[in-house]
């Protein structure tokens, strides 16, 4: 069931529901008092329970299996290497809107008189239900205008007014197309002529008939309504006149509400160096199930990768094709769609809830257009029946680790382990791998191949490193732009080349502080500062949305002068349009790609040079390609390294190699402008010399040297509690229960950075379990402290958040 529990529930049927019910199959069951919830079954069983007297399921809800034994099996890894329950997991893979639960409905009880004893809201509830017999929660939330309505709710059924009952609503709506045919009867050329006879008074609906028939000439397929009557003309009244004599016939036909185009382009012949890669991956396939391709930005890894998906389609195996961010598959599905045309299906949240059922339908019935599969790290929980190859582009990245709700799962690690169920093989690409892939590699667990040239052979950009602390120093400065860089913007507008701006925070400022007496207006429920949004002129918390209009004053002295600290991208665009008002910026962030297109309309804009400059975040650094990106300047590269994270320099140093790779990635060699405070960093010198190996053995022997992932296991323990008192002597409870078990291992209890999110105190505690301790056994001693807390009165409203590979 979709709830955090850690068991499974037994229910009794009949002995015709046991012949019919597999396991995969939805079930509705009543599950406490009268919540009804969709349940999977899991298996059929003649023992029944002893601590409880098994329901009788409600309803059968599918006739075949939507969920494959091998995705329970995987469930079932995910939910106890991650620590979660199988129901977390559950709910995390299903499209929601497979997940029915039930809705309480709300009726009168007739034998209810006594209105005179009734509130005003209660009143008003009684009297809805005299003209509607039947009301759902949200309908009497709109009636009363008020969210909080249940306290009324319960007052009426304690006054016996109302009478409640939960209702399953279906939420997947298929989609149907209206055709036309001409009806049985008029097959034959006699009754044709006949026919035509007989509506040549009625012009409109002669003209139809024609019109119909001209259509079935041309196209010879099924006519839709909606084709005839733009061809025709129509209207509805001549189509239900034509269908009441019975002249036409309508059905309906099922359809996809996503269906992609018919392939264009034969696949591109790789050069001497992609074909040495290509065969080489294929080559440790043979011994290894995962391989590893370090190829530097731009060497054409996705040329290689479509090469080695079309080997895969044609032994009649599907693919699964895993990307970091939503903005990627914008522009990939374009490049992969002139090769694959309709084998394509795309699967992420910014798809509708019917888009993304008809998905996972498609792939569970292994349909010839969802072969090859496409999304971010939600994608790997499809029901997959033939996966004969899975591709994870740009591994490295964090977008890969769900960090909340549970499953708290690393989207490349659980993918390893499904393609070892389908006993498929596995390729991670990246031109700045992570330390933990590195590093199975050179523990053998993995295959290495490596692409050291771009392609066409175009040399890597140019990386200078701009020291701002002189720049400010000196007076130079244009706003946030050192003078190099803005000589450089100038130069690639002359040449008419376009320029992308890294800057890896959103808003106009992070701080808004008053001058008189150096208060910042903070967030009522989080322990951060407000962000300001010039574009609506508020004040905002990106943490819970909080968000109030720009004060005129200080609120803690009323002074005036209110000034803003640091920048963000959208000041950096204003600055862009007032130094550069015949260039056209636009920037790529969280708040302008909210809609289902946002992505799209902004990267179609600037493949199409109607936008010069585009200033973005981190989604600006994965895998686009633009052919007229001359110049990349990175506005502040400090604000990365000095991150208080183990993983901080590794970061920094993919972040900026990624960036820097979005330049001179056709013709020309590209230019990078990289401003910071500190140009003798380590980091920043191996980023402009692109020295990986280095970086990664020094960061590797930082991490021995202090136990941390690759060479230890990382658990975070997270709790969560209003009250600041009880998540402290919560927390001090669990480190003396982990230590009891753990010693030195453990660290904390410690406050986060942020502290305080949602009125939620956080206090948090890390476990470094060797690797050669065996990792089971530690997870049952978590699990069992995690049960004896939550079983203390005072710690169980507390929430116990477990990490595994937190990072």
């Amino acid at each position: 069931m979709p709830i955090p529990l850690q068991r499974l529930f037994t229910y009794q049927i009949t002995e015709a529901e046991a012949s019919f019910l597999e396991p995969g199959m939805r079930v509705a069951v009543e599950f406490g008092k009268s919540k009804i919830y969709t349940a999977l079954v899991a298996e059929i069983h003649q023992q029944p329970p002893t601590a409880y007297e098994a329901k009788d399921i409600f309803q059968i809800l599918d006739k075949e299996s939507i969920v494959t034994q091998k995705q329970l099996e995987h469930w079932q890894w995910i939910a106890e290497y991650y620590l979660c329950s199988v129901g977390e997991v559950m709910r995390s893979a299903l499209p929601s809107a497979l997940l029915l639960e039930s809705e309480t409905q709300v009726l009168k009880n007739q034998q209810f008189v006594d209105v005179d004893d009734l509130s005003d809201d209660e009143f008003l509830i009684i009297e809805a239900l005299e003209h509607q017999s039947i009301l759902p929660l949200q309908k009497i939330s709109d009636i009363l205008d008020k969210k909080r309505i249940l306290p009324i709710i319960h007052n009426l059924l304690e006054k016996k007014a109302v009478v409640i009952k939960e209702e399953i609503i279906e939420q997947y709506k298929p989609k149907l197309v209206d055709y036309i045919k001409l009806s049985e009867e008029y097959t034959s050329d006699e009754k044709l002529n006949e026919l035509l006879n007989d509506l040549s008074r009625a012009k409109q609906q002669h003209n139809t008939v024609l019109t119909y028939f001209s259509l079935q000439a041309q196209t010879k397929k099924p006519i839709k309504l909606k084709q005839l009557k733009d061809a025709g003309g129509v209207s509805d009244a001549v189509i239900k006149a034509l269908l009441d004599k019975n002249i036409f016939e309508k059905y309906h036909i099922q359809t996809d509400r996503v269906i992609f185009d018919d392939a264009t382009d034969r696949l591109k012949q790789l050069t001497d160096y992609q074909l040495e890669a290509f065969e080489s991956i294929k080559d440790q396939f043979n011994t290894k199930d995962v391989v590893l391709l370090h190829g530097i930005t731009s060497s054409g890894k996705t040329e290689i990768y479509v090469k080695l998906i079309d080997e895969v389609l044609q032994q009649g195996k599907q693919v699964l094709y895993l990307v970091p961010e939503i903005a990627l598959t914008t522009q990939l599905i374009q490049r992969l769609q002139r090769y694959f045309g309709n084998k394509i299906a795309v699967f992420h949240s910014k798809y509708s809830l019917n888009e993304r059922v008809e998905v996972w339908n498609n792939v569970l019935h292994n349909s010839e257009n969802a072969q090859l599969i496409l999304g971010p790290r939600s994608a790997l929980f499809l029901p997959f029946s033939e996966l004969g190859f899975v591709i994870v582009d740009e591994e490295h990245e964090t977008s890969y680790k769900q960090f909340d709700p549970a499953p708290r799962y690393h989207a490349r690690d659980t993918a390893i382990v499904l393609a070892s169920q389908h006993n498929a093989k596995v390729l991670l690409g990246s031109a700045t791998p992570s330390i933990e892939s590195y590093y199975n590699v050179n523990q053998q667990k993995y295959g290495l191949v490596e692409l050291n040239r771009r392609y066409q052979d175009i040399l890597l950009p140019e990386i200078e490193l701009v020291d701002i602390k002189e720049g400010y120093r000196k007076k130079r400065m244009t706003g946030h732009f050192s003078e190099r860089l803005f000589l450089l913007i100038e130069e690639a507008l002359r040449e008419k080349e376009q320029i992308i701006l890294f800057q890896n925070r959103r808003g106009y400022s992070p701080v808004v502080e008053c001058k008189a007496c150096g208060v910042a207006p903070q967030c009522v429920n989080c322990d951060v500062s407000l962000t300001y949004h010039k574009f609506s002129n508020e004040l905002r918390c990106h943490y819970c949305g909080y968000h109030i209009p720009l004060p005129e004053t200080c609120g803690a002295c009323g002074s005036p002068t209110l000034d803003t600290k640091g920048f963000g991208t959208e000041q950096i665009e204003l600055e862009l349009q007032e130094f550069f008002p015949d260039a056209k910026a636009a920037r790529m962030d969280l708040d302008t790609t909210r809609g289902k297109y946002g992505y799209q309309k902004i990267l179609d804009a600037f493949k199409a040079h109607d936008i010069d400059i585009l200033v973005g975040t981190q989604m600006l650094s994965k895998g686009l390609d633009f052919a007229n990106v001359s110049l990349v300047g990175v506005l502040n590269a400090d604000n990365m390294l000095n991150f208080p994270d183990f993983r901080a320099h590794e970061k920094s140093f993919q972040l900026l190699t990624q960036v820097s790779g979005r330049a001179g990635r056709a013709k020309k060699r590209g230019k990078v402008i990289i401003q910071t405070y500190n140009p003798y960093h380590q980091i920043l010198q191996q980023v402009t010399t692109n020295d990986f190996v280095t970086m990664y053995k020094e960061q590797l022997d930082e991490r021995y040297a202090h136990n941390y992932p690759p060479l230890a296991r990382l658990v975070k323990i997270t709790l969560k509690h209003k009250d600041y008192i009880k998540v402290n002597s919560a927390a001090e409870w669990l480190y003396k229960s982990f230590y009891n078990s753990f010693g030195t291992l453990v660290l904390g209890p410690t406050s986060p950075a942020i502290s305080r999110i949602r009125n939620q105190h956080i206090k948090t505690l890390l476990i470094k379990l060797p690797k050669d301790k065996p990792l089971k056994q530690s997870k049952a001693i978590i699990q069992k402290i995690k049960n004896s807390f939550q079983s203390i009165a005072d710690f169980r409203a507390v929430r116990f958040n477990v990490d595994v590979d937190s990072y």
